[in-house]
């Protein structure tokens, strides 16, 4: 389901309409076992064609500070589900996913409080067991978190965004300026480590068109996605969170060359960007978010992506790609072993 999609279906929801549905493949979705990385990837990004209602924002405060500060959010890989396991049934997912997240990792527990009565989990939670439940859970975090974000309540597609970022911290009117299409990055992608991904956001004819709503939109979906699968890793016997290492990287990958393309071939918008506190904000969070998660799950990157997930990391670290993250957000990030870190 593409971002603009979701946030058109979150827009009928709100008014009463019916025009926006999931189309036929994403309501088989949470049934569906994908059986490569490129198949799996693609259940995330449905296309519906649809058209984003105007909404109302939300009024929020900034949170950048001048001080250095390494993200980090609560997670424990240990705390025992063992009883959880033992009790699930298809009838009780929510109250299980809830209870297993309040012990592994707070911020899932309070986005599927906060998206609980939201029908379109069913199309994406498989409850035929406990364990094909918890592996179900990188996409269906990572839809939920597109059906917040994009609520018309708090994005205005292309005018502003939100993120839901941790349990204890939510980004709303977040100033966009529109932007340009994605696909105009292409030309900075000289290798083929993304090139699956790349298929669907930059080279598909809609998706492609998207501008800075999708690139953070997708960004933010997979930086929950992510540490959804991290934290119930142990669970996760098949290939249905197989790529969640990959989308983190491959959409920083894509935030930090559409701000190389922005300064160099649109500077009216760069400048416009580059003068709004909350999106530069927005921006090193997420920089530093993606980091920290990368790293919590490398032990188990065999599961959780291949290793063309490292390799888009380091050329995310490449000195022209820290140089356009520091000059946007005026901050220095660290590149050693801290790297969730600024300085």
């Amino acid at each position: 389901m593409g971002e603009r999609d979701r946030a058109s279906v979150r827009s009928a929801k709100t008014t009463g309409t019916n025009s926006a549905r999931p189309c036929t493949r994403a309501r088989a979705l949470r049934n569906e076992v994908p059986v490569s990385r490129k198949r799996s990837l693609r259940l995330v990004v449905v296309l519906l064609a649809l058209t984003l209602g105007p909404g109302t924002a939300a009024a929020a405060t900034p949170t950048a500070t001048a001080e250095p500060y390494c993200y980090d959010e609560p997670s424990s890989q240990t705390a025992s589900v063992s009883d959880l396991k033992a009790s699930f049934t298809s009838a009780n997912w929510m109250q299980t996913l809830q209870a297993v997240y309040k012990r592994r990792w707070p911020s899932g527990e309070a986005l599927a409080i906060a998206q609980a009565k939201d029908k379109y989990w069913n199309q994406f939670v498989n409850k035929s067991s406990f364990d094909a439940f918890a592996e179900s859970m990188m996409v269906a975090i990572h839809e939920e978190t597109h059906m917040w974000d994009l609520d018309p309540a708090r994005t205005r597609w292309n005018v502003h965004t939100a993120a839901w970022i941790n349990a204890s911290r939510q980004a709303t009117v977040v100033p966009l300026h529109d932007g340009f299409a994605r696909k105009e990055i292409i030309p900075l992608i000289r290798d083929k480590y993304s090139d699956s991904m790349d298929g669907i956001y930059l080279r598909d004819r809609t998706q492609g068109d998207y501008h800075l709503q999708g690139v953070m939109a997708e960004l933010n979906a997979g930086l929950t996605g992510l540490p959804a699968a991290t934290v119930l890793q142990e669970f996760i016997k098949g290939v249905g969170a197989s790529n969640a290492r990959d989308i983190a990287a491959t959409n920083l990958r894509y935030l930090l060359l559409y701000l190389r393309v922005a300064k160099d071939k649109h500077p009216a918008y760069w400048a416009k960007i580059k003068n709004e506190p909350k999106l530069r904000d927005l921006v090193l969070t997420q920089f530093l978010r993606t980091a920290y998660w990368l790293e919590k799950s490398a032990p188990y990157g065999s599961k959780l992506g291949g290793p063309n997930a490292d390799r888009i990391t380091a050329t995310n670290y490449a000195p022209e790609n820290i140089s356009i993250l520091e000059e946007f957000t005026g901050r220095r990030v660290r590149v050693d072993t801290q790297k969730h870190c600024t300085l």
